[in-house]
């Protein structure tokens, strides 16, 4: 919960480890709860003014399959709500 009231506080500016960017799923990032030693992932973009979380997985060092399944599921979300 603390990383999510960080990205608010700090938005773009909430680096690493804290949050990073995703090269293999375009503009997606990961926020990495407890500076990156969290085994969980929250998956988001920034759309306008808002950060969209769109899903939460597996951190890729735990579960690369998981976290990729996680980083697609988020990325068709995110697409989806870019659309309306």
């Amino acid at each position: 919960m603390r990383a999510v009231q960080k990205l608010e506080a700090l938005g773009p500016n909430l680096g690493y480890p804290h949050s990073s960017s995703l090269k293999e799923h375009g503009d997606l990032r990961e926020l990495r709860p407890r500076g990156g030693r969290s085994l969980w992932r929250a998956f988001y973009r920034r759309i306008g003014d808002a950060f969209v979380v769109a899903a939460v997985g597996p951190a890729a060092e735990h579960d690369k399959r998981g976290f990729d399944r996680a980083a697609r599921r988020a990325r068709t979300r995110l697409d989806e709500i870019a659309e309306d």
